[in-house]
C-alpha cells in the first residue's frame, strides 16, 4: 500500500490470470482506494492474493470508521478484477461505462458517480474504457490508455481504434484537467506534473499534436 494523499492510497498485487505468455501487460496491477465525501471508492480493485487477509482486515477497519457506502468504480469492464468479492462482502454498488456492461457480467448499479469524480470516454466507445479523474487530488486514474513507464507515460490504444483523431482530442482534452498525479492501472505512477507527462506522451505518440 502506498499512501498518494489524504485518504488515497495505491497498491498493487499480482493477477491471478496472468500467464507467462502475456506479451502486452505485466503480472503486477495497480488498484486505488478514495474516501469521497460521501463513500468509499475502489477504482479496479484486486485483493491481492498473496496478501489477501492483511487486505480485508485494513479494508473492513476503513469501511466501518468511515460508515459510507462502498462503491467499486471501473476503469474499463475487464478490470472488474476482485469485483464480485467487495459487491458480497459490503454490498457494494459498481459504476462502469454502460458499453461494457455485456462484458461486465453483473450488474451495473450506483446511479451516478461519488462526489468529486469525473470520467471521461476513451476511443472506441464501444469498449467502455474511461479515464476517472479525481478533482480533490488532481488525480486521473486510467485503465490502458496511459501506462506507466520509466520516466513517464506511454499512450496504448486499444487494438481495435480506428478513428486516431478522436484519440488524439480524447488525450488533448484530459490536458485542460489540472493534473498533477496519474494512476495508471499497469506500470508506476506519475506522482508531480502529471499534465506534463500526460503532454509528452502525447507528444510522442500524436507529434502533429503538440
Amino acid at each position: 500500500m502506498q499512501e498518494i494523499g489524504p485518504g488515497l492510497w495505491r497498491w498493487t498485487g499480482l493477477h491471478p490470470a496472468w500467464t507467462p505468455e502475456a506479451q502486452d501487460w505485466e503480472q503486477e496491477v495497480a488498484s486505488i482506494y478514495h474516501e469521497a465525501d460521501d463513500a468509499v471508492v475502489l477504482i479496479d480493485p484486486l485483493v491481492p492474493p498473496e496478501d489477501e487477509e492483511r487486505f480485508w482486515h485494513a479494508l473492513d477497519r476503513d469501511v466501518e470508521r468511515l460508515a459510507r457506502p462502498v462503491v467499486v468504480v471501473l476503469t474499463a469492464a475487464w478490470h472488474a478484477r476482485s469485483t464480485a468479492a467487495l459487491v458480497e462482502r459490503y454490498g457494494a454498488a459498481v459504476w462502469a461505462h454502460p458499453a461494457g456492461a455485456s462484458r461486465l457480467g453483473m450488474r451495473i448499479d450506483a446511479p451516478v458517480l461519488p462526489r468529486g469524480i469525473e470520467v471521461f470516454e476513451i476511443p472506441p466507445a464501444t469498449e467502455g474504457q474511461v479515464a476517472i479523474y479525481l478533482r480533490d487530488h488532481r488525480a486521473l486514474a486510467t485503465a490502458e490508455i496511459l501506462t506507466g513507464v520509466a520516466g513517464g507515460l506511454t499512450v496504448v490504444p486499444s487494438p481495435n481504434l480506428t478513428e486516431r483523431g478522436r484519440l488524439t482530442s480524447c488525450l488533448e482534452l484530459l490536458l485542460e484537467l489540472t493534473v498533477e498525479l496519474v494512476l495508471p492501472a499497469h506500470g508506476e505512477p506519475v506522482l508531480q506534473d502529471g499534465r506534463g507527462a500526460i503532454a509528452a506522451a502525447l507528444a510522442h505518440w500524436a507529434p502533429s499534436a503538440a
